[in-house]
């Protein structure tokens, strides 16, 4: 008969017995576990909630002071019509408010979203959309979920004036939209940068009514003449060869003094009648306007030389600002807010080590009166939680080997019921 395995007793496999005589298998066994353990680690997502978003696309247009009627039918309709024909496109809605259109696709799962992505931007060029409305901007994330990471800017400088104030605001709102959003937005897993608070820039035309009727002109012409000097529209494809070409249409102010000297009309440049001539006279006696007499007196010459009229002679063209929406404070001061969006399938913590890393680079060449102050960061408390999980991790291992060996020790210190008998005998 064959000798009964040391490491069975009474037809009972022994962990501890099997462990203690087979140190160097359980000890290669525990050492490959381990390590694809820590392979395994090293790869994983760390999420502050379980991945539930789906393979989306976001094409947001913004349409300042256009209605959500409106929106809906000039912007939103149309790009439905023009994005539902995306391969892999299993569900398209729109959503219209005051000012802003975003359309939302989803798509199936194991749907290619960097090939989807091309695949709706060669779609929004086609779209036909408003002149005053802005560029159709692809989002790869649901703008309904919170950003990782919010910073705040703020001046250093203690505000004089009013007029002082507003300078520094409209500085940090140009700062942050032309310099930190596009330093920022290339970082590895950065879908968006939101800019908020501050004082936006804009162009502002103050338009003298009195002038405009002396003038025979009305408000909607001079809407219509801006609409037609400031042109950015997509011109389609050309084709030759292998090669293909976007072609645009760009005939957009560069600066406030051409706004200054567009052209609206030209006076003086027709002959005009009995009763137009005593109309034109009885224009000119109520102006005290040196260029609206000189157009008039143009006009009354009839075939003389023609007087050009430009929207300065009738309007007011300066920089100044948006009107603000909401006011964000930071230390109970004014500040510009950047929330910083994800990408759906990125992960957080590594994201954010990515943009710490930029802003470090950042901070070095920040002007000196202005101050950069993390409000908010998601990955601090993952980095809590898994620091949490870690820690509880060792305590139950410890606390499991304790027990286990009390259990242990005391199975080695109690007699057997075999050897009570013999004792007892």
């Amino acid at each position: 008969m064959s000798a009964p395995d040391p490491v069975a007793t009474g037809g009972r496999f022994d962990l501890i017995e099997f462990a203690t005589r087979r140190r160097v298998t359980v000890a290669m066994v525990t050492v490959t576990l381990v390590l694809f353990g820590l392979i395994s680690l090293s790869s994983l997502r760390v999420e502050l909630l379980p991945d539930l978003s789906y393979p989306t696309l976001t094409v947001r247009t913004d349409y300042e002071g256009a209605a959500p009627a409106e929106v809906e039918t000039l912007i939103s309709q149309p790009a439905e019509e023009a994005l539902g024909v995306v391969k892999g496109l299993r569900k398209l809605k729109s959503v219209s408010r005051t000012g802003q259109s975003d359309v939302v696709l989803e798509f199936a799962w194991g749907t290619d979203m960097q090939q989807a992505g091309l695949d709706v931007r060669d779609k929004m060029e086609t779209l036909q959309l408003p002149l005053d409305a802005k560029p159709p901007v692809l989002l790869r994330f649901n703008p309904s979920t919170q950003p990782i990471m919010r910073l705040a800017l703020s001046s250093k400088q203690e505000t004089g004036d009013e007029a002082d104030a507003v300078r520094r605001l409209m500085e940090l709102r140009r700062y942050a939209d032309e310099d930190l959003k596009r330093k920022l937005e290339p970082v590895p897993g950065v879908a968006a940068v939101k800019v908020g608070g501050g004082l936006e820039d804009e162009i502002q035309v103050e338009i003298d009514q009195r002038k405009l009727a002396q003038l025979g002109l009305s408000l909607d012409s001079v809407i219509q003449r801006l609409a037609q000097e400031n042109v950015n529209l997509s011109g389609g494809r050309l084709e030759e060869g292998s090669q293909r070409y976007l072609v645009r249409t760009v005939n957009q102010f560069a600066d406030i003094e051409q706004m200054r000297e567009m052209l609206l009309t030209t006076a003086g440049g027709a002959a005009t009648s009995g009763g137009d001539n005593a109309q034109l006279m009885s224009a000119i006696l109520g102006s005290r306007d040196p260029t609206v007499i000189a157009a008039l007196r143009g006009d009354a010459a009839g075939g003389g030389g023609a007087s050009p009229v430009r929207l300065k002679d009738v309007a007011q063209v300066y920089q100044g600002y948006k009107e603000r929406e909401a006011v964000i404070r930071s230390g109970g001061r004014e500040a510009v807010e950047l929330a910083v969006y994800k990408e759906g399938d990125a992960n957080t913590v590594a994201t954010a080590d990515a943009l710490e890393a930029r802003l470090a680079e950042i901070r070095t060449r920040l002007p000196a009166d202005i101050e950069m102050t993390p409000v908010e960061d998601q990955s601090k408390f993952i980095r809590h939680a898994i620091a949490d999980v870690k820690l509880d991790a060792v305590i139950g291992g410890l606390l499991s080997i304790e027990i286990g060996s009390e259990s242990e020790m005391t199975k080695v210190l109690q007699p057997s019921r075999r050897n009570r008998k013999m004792i007892r005998i």
